[in-house]
């Protein structure tokens, strides 16, 4: 087909190899990389590739530009499966539960009082029930979670393997887990890419998932993905693409001042900032947050008291 064929086949129910037209016998199936050309069959699309590759190339290079720098609907951690509002992304205002690997915001989590029950799948909390053999309750769940090839699971054997030293093995798990998805062992493949641990250096596998962590929300990707389109590329309408990270909008206020980041870029950037924050707030949360305040400070004022009480008593003896 010419080339004006091809742009036709891309607005209408035809092939783009053989020109035949969508009917009730011919399902046409979209180019899975650059979805603007149509195929009836698979011989047919590779009969075509001389012809499409460039234009396919460049167009799919063009598409994942636009997901890479699109402002995420949330970030990696999602939503609380009790309350449905989005995770803050201070990990100690969740409580991750090991039955079942779902995360509980706080305020769900300490609404319901003492609870035996997993707030989620309602299996028996550790700690609470009696426990019996050689294996405790968590390491049953985790072994449960494995066999179930949970993403989530096999990403934290991956961490426990890599705080042993077996980076090989700790890159094999979060291969496995990359390929269902998870953000956080994408980005953790993208850092042994770039040093060379557990792999072979490769710059290339290093940036792909680096940008795939960015995909799913993850904030430090995106953070490092923005802070090279602005010192490297200076193209600024996407380093400005945050979601609710404060190191994201620290960087933005110094770009700002330095004036590589224009005013409306940046007032932007601090409306969406806001919007994720305000996002994730809660009455429960807040009451929670601020409990454990109280009690940190409490408890380190006892420490302070105690640290001065000592030299005292020992001065006293002397």
């Amino acid at each position: 087909m010419s080339a004006n064929s091809i742009d036709e086949a891309a607005t209408n129910e035809v092939c783009a190899s053989c020109g035949i037209a969508a009917g009730s016998d011919i399902k046409l199936r979209k180019c899975t990389a650059c979805k603007n050309v149509k195929y009836c069959s698979v011989e047919c699309q590779k009969n075509h590739r001389p012809k499409h590759k460039k234009a396919c190339k460049k167009r799919a290079a063009e598409l994942r530009d636009e997901i890479l720098f699109k402002q995420p609907e949330s970030t990696h951690e999602g939503e609380c499966p009790i309350c449905c509002i989005p995770h803050s992304l201070d990990v100690s205002k969740g409580t991750m539960m090991p039955c079942c690997s779902k995360t509980i915001c706080n305020g769900c989590y300490f609404a319901m009082g003492y609870h035996t029950q997993c707030p989620y799948c309602r299996l028996p909390v550790p700690g609470t029930v009696a426990e019996t053999g050689g294996e405790t309750l968590i390491q049953q769940y985790r072994k449960k979670r494995l066999e179930a090839n949970d993403d989530i699971a096999i990403r934290q054997l991956g961490t426990q393997l890599l705080g042993k030293g077996d980076y090989i093995g700790a890159c094999e798990q979060w291969k496995k887990a990359a390929e269902m998805g998870n953000s956080r062992a994408h980005y953790e493949l993208a850092v042994m890419y770039g040093r060379g641990r557990g792999v072979e250096e490769d710059s290339e596998k290093e940036k792909y998932h680096l940008e795939e962590a960015a995909i799913a929300g993850l904030p430090t990707a995106r953070l490092f993905l923005g802070v090279w389109e602005l010192t490297e590329n200076s193209r600024v309408e996407r380093a400005v693409a945050v979601i609710g990270s404060d190191g994201s909008i620290s960087l933005l206020k110094d770009a700002y001042k330095t004036r590589f980041v224009i005013k409306e870029d940046f007032a932007a950037a601090v409306r969406a900032h806001q919007a994720a924050v305000y996002a994730t707030k809660r009455s429960e949360r807040e009451a929670v947050s601020s409990a454990m305040k109280l009690i940190k400070e409490t408890f380190d004022a006892c420490q302070r008291k105690l640290q001065e009480d000592v030299p005292n008593t020992t001065n006293r003896n002397l």
